[in-house]
């Protein structure tokens, strides 16, 4: 009978919890999400084609293609097998995606705990005790016991009905941090495959620069050789050798640097895939290993805000913050307590439901703040304007990535421009310098000229594996700006 008394008690007081829930209102403003912003382009000019630079590895025109949807594996379309199973590796054991992950499961956790707070919260408890009274005061049990035990077990059930919805507005307000968390990984996301992408095309120039480098010393080395032969004969000053050993000694100096960029490049290719630099990754990259992308999608401006991961961020916190100011409009609303206790007190552990030895009770407290000092006013102030400053903090960032698409757009078409400029300036050069070095062998012309065809090949060279680089970087660098297709990859889209 008793507990069947509890049973009845915990379902009127779940009824009347849910009622109020029903009934109640949430106070705050609702969210609507920004409208995207108004406009048709990047660039002032649209692009539709880069320039080609023949017979040059990275040279093929690109085609730019408004409205084109991005592949969620951008990255495979260098068609590089190795750079697949770095990234593929990475996408596994770097940290920080690993962090991001861990923080995106704890912000779905708080969301489902505060959901809690939509249910009653019932609590069970026994109590036995045993108890010696006073003879000079009246025994506590009917019995007049002076010396007797106790036992109580009992349910508790405890609401606080949703009337003006400050539990709606802090479970919107978790979710909205929720979405952050989402979107903050699929940041992480992005940002890790375009560096791993980033890493491998610099490695791969600087390990051609190494080449090229290498290649000018043997040259030079071989010229110098020469110098000291006529010197020894007397067909050349011994100012021509002294210059010959200072171009030689320079382009020594160039290697050096460029060695310890491709070690540091390697450890940090070993840190964005999760390892150590005492064990690099296996792939070594080769810019002839690396297909340019010909076709390149441009999204249209309107599905950019929709796109990118940190202007989803932003938009999220803005969320956040809209629920924040209904929360605090809550708080200073008055709040009701639903209570009901039923449970049963015996002198024995056998009678502690038997009739007679139940109790219960049901109660209602409604609490209004009165005088606060103006904390609460103040707060629900703070939460407007930190709002406000949300608002902003989203339009600089969508303002951040116009920016970026069309930096990269620009990058892009100068880069097809630089690359070709780059191709004729090191042909012209070897030329220059093979007939210099042709003449002077003959004895057709100086030194001087000589050095000076030697020193503009060197850069031109140099110039050539740079500008070659430049346009695979800035083509990751175009799929990273818009967002890097996340959205067809069913890990981020799944919540």
């Amino acid at each position: 009978m008793a507990r069947s008394r509890i049973f009845r008690c915990s379902s009127l007081a779940v009824a009347a919890a849910t009622a109020a829930f029903v009934t109640g209102c949430a106070v705050g403003p609702d969210y609507h999400r920004p409208a995207a912003p108004a406009v048709q382009g990047y660039p002032p000019a649209p692009l539709t084609q880069t320039v080609t630079a023949t017979n040059t590895p990275g040279g093929a025109a690109q085609n730019f293609l408004a409205g084109a949807d991005l592949a969620g594996d951008w990255w495979t379309l260098f068609q590089s097998p190795p750079l697949n199973a770095l990234i593929e590796r990475s996408l596994k054991a770097n940290p920080n995606l690993q962090a991001a992950q861990a923080a995106l499961r704890a912000a779905r956790e708080n969301v489902r705990a505060q959901r809690g707070a939509y249910y009653p919260a019932v609590t069970a408890g026994f109590g036995a005790q045993r108890d010696k009274s006073s003879a000079a005061i009246a025994p506590t049990p009917n019995s007049n016991a002076l010396q007797y035990d106790l036992f109580t077990p009992q349910v508790a059930v405890a609401y606080s009905p949703d009337v003006f919805g400050l539990n709606r507005r802090t479970v919107e307000s978790l979710q909205a941090q929720q979405e952050q968390a989402r979107f903050a990984l699929v940041a992480a996301d992005i940002t890790l495959t375009a560096n791993v992408v980033a890493a491998a095309i610099q490695a791969a120039s600087l390990r051609a620069q190494v080449a090229a480098t290498q290649k000018l010393i043997a040259v030079n080395t071989n010229l110098l050789q020469v110098l000291r032969q006529q010197f020894a004969r007397g067909y050349a000053g011994r100012l021509d050798v002294a210059a010959q050993e200072s171009q030689l000694a320079q382009v020594r100096a160039t290697l050096p640097p460029l060695l310890k960029q491709l070690a540091q490049q390697r450890d940090l290719i070993a840190a964005l895939a999760g390892g150590y630099p005492s064990d690099p990754p296996a792939e070594e990259f080769e810019l002839a290993g690396l297909q340019l992308p010909s076709d390149l999608p441009v999204s249209l401006p309107a599905q950019l805000v929709a796109q990118r991961p940190d202007v989803r961020l932003a938009e999220e916190n803005l969320h956040a913050l809209s629920a924040l100011v209904g929360v605090s409009v809550a708080n200073r609303l008055p709040n009701l307590m639903l209570t009901a206790d039923v449970g049963s007190m015996a002198l024995a552990a056998g009678q502690m439901f038997a009739n007679g030895n139940g109790f219960w009770g049901i109660a209602g407290n409604v609490t209004q703040p009165v005088f606060q000092g103006g904390t609460l006013r103040h707060r629900e102030r703070a939460a407007r304007a930190a709002f406000e400053e949300a608002a902003q903090q989203y339009r600089a960032a969508v303002l951040t990535a116009f920016q970026n698409v069309a930096d990269t757009l620009a990058a892009l078409e100068q880069d097809a421009a630089g690359l070709q400029a780059a191709a004729a300036a090191q042909a012209a050069a070897e030329v220059a310098f093979n007939l210099a070095r042709q003449q002077w062998q003959a004895g057709y012309s100086s030194y001087l000229v000589l050095l000076n065809a030697e020193q503009a090949y060197n850069q031109a060279a140099i110039n050539l594996i740079q500008a070659q680089a430049n346009r695979y970087t800035d083509t990751a660098a175009l799929f990273q700006a818009l967002g890097g297709g996340w959205w067809h990859r069913p890990e981020y889209t799944k919540r």
